[in-house]
């Protein structure tokens, strides 16, 4: 290996690139590399100080001597896979840790460890809507307050997905020291360069939802943020709909509050260890400003190495090692900020289902069930979607009109506020097998 260039962030794909030279192998096919897994180890004497495997994404053949080739590659996770495909989808009354278990599995990540202490309950539908896998899972991880890293192993090449949703589900803090001067030997990595930065970020978060089954329920949940003594408090923002039907609204709204503040204080440091990385905690020792003697929550990391004398006859200055990094206070969970949701560009078709032999098949509020046309995993039947309002004519306290779409028929499904998770039927229509009376 001549170069490599590791970065990583909470919540992101890892990207490694890699200087390679080899005077062994001088005609590889790009079929012997692509899609397969590649292994990082970073020594230092006879000890391990980071392991790192991923998939190569992409690989260049580059300059042949003839007594030499040299080779550059892009590692990613094997996640990074998940946003190569993109579907439409229905998940019903399932909670958040099996909707990502079922994308993980179908992606090929099959180690990965779910850390929750948050409330979780299941979502009644919920839709993925034209998203890549990966921008979905992401979606719905930024929702739920959730954040993720790639744990690696120090003694094996075992490498795991870890999805978080506190700060104290993280590995045991290490002690790593602060020594400006680089230029003399230190028998231990140290942390040569700490600044620490606070910038003005929304102060508040109002959410504010509505249901049917409810309609004179608020519905609204405030939440201020945390350790912003050094800004004006008049920053909010406001979410509707918020996507809740509940008390657990109070939840959506304070893990919104946390990722839009998931920046406010960030401290950014450099140091020769290859150990502080995206999921790991450290404590700051031996700065001259006692109150940066703390824990700290790593969330960012660029991990640069070079050996220039891997190629022959090459002159350079040696090995060189240098970590980049920023980092939270440790006594606040760092979230992902909430991300867009997909939004129906209009209404659409779709045919209402229900059992076998049923011709009327509905609930105690006249709504029915349906089969999309995108839907390529749910029968036709009495579990093919929710159950879905249908708009009426006229519709009053105990009296208007009520009709009720027969199994079979083509109905216009819209959804409310653009939502694919809250369809709506709003008319019928017929086709040419359901045709006009007459």
């Amino acid at each position: 290996m001549v170069s490599f260039h590791l970065n990583q962030l909470l919540s992101s794909l890892f990207s490694l690139d890699l200087s390679l030279v080899s005077q062994q192998f001088l005609s590889l096919e790009f079929a012997q590399v692509l899609d397969k897994m590649a292994y990082l180890t970073i020594w230092q004497g006879d000890e391990v100080q980071r392991r790192v495997k991923g998939v190569v994404t992409w690989f260049e053949l580059g300059e042949n001597d003839k007594n030499q080739m040299l080779y550059s590659m892009k590692v990613h996770p094997p996640l990074w896979r998940a946003g190569l495909r993109q579907n439409f989808r229905i998940f019903q009354n399932e909670d958040i840790k099996s909707i990502l278990g079922t994308m993980l599995q179908e992606n090929g990540v099959t180690e990965w460890s779910p850390l929750f202490s948050e409330p979780h309950p299941s979502r009644e539908f919920c839709v993925q809507y034209g998203e890549t896998d990966y921008d979905f899972l992401c979606r719905m991880a930024a929702e739920e307050g959730i954040f993720f890293y790639e744990e690696h192993a120090y003694k094996s090449t075992d490498q795991s997905l870890v999805l978080c949703d506190t700060v104290r589900h993280l590995p045991e803090s290490f002690e790593i020291p602060w020594n400006p001067n680089t230029r003399t030997e230190v028998s231990t990595l140290c942390i040569s360069q700490f600044r620490y930065s606070a910038q003005i970020r929304p102060s508040s978060v109002v959410t504010k939802d509505y249901t049917f089954k409810r309609p004179g329920w608020p519905g609204r949940f405030d939440q201020e943020g945390q350790y912003q003594d050094y800004q004006r408090t008049q920053y909010e923002v406001y979410d509707y709909p918020g996507r809740f039907k509940g008390a657990h609204g109070q939840n959506f709204a304070r893990w919104q509050m946390d990722g839009w503040r998931n920046n406010a204080e960030v401290a950014r440091g450099t140091s020769r260890s290859p150990e502080i990385w995206p999921g790991r905690r450290i404590v700051l020792t031996g700065h001259p400003q006692a109150n940066l003697n703390r824990e700290w929550q790593v969330v960012a990391s660029e991990l640069h190495g070079e050996q220039p004398q891997a190629v022959p006859g090459r002159q350079g200055a040696g090995t060189a090692l240098e970590n980049h990094f920023a980092v939270i206070p440790a006594d606040r969970t760092w979230r992902p900020q909430p991300l867009l949701k997909p939004l129906v560009d209009g209404p659409q078709s779709a045919v209402v289902t229900g059992p076998a032999g049923e011709e009327i098949f509905c609930d105690e509020h006249g709504r029915v069930r349906v089969k999309f046309n995108w839907d390529r995993y749910n029968p036709a039947d009495q579990d093919s979607s929710c159950w879905i309002r249908v708009a009426q004519a006229w519709a009053g306290t105990g009296f208007g009109h009520l009709a009720i779409p027969r199994v079979g028929q083509e109905v216009i499904v819209d959804f409310l506020n653009g939502d694919p998770d809250q369809p709506i039927i709003m008319g019928r229509t017929y086709h040419h097998e359901n045709r006009t009376p007459g």
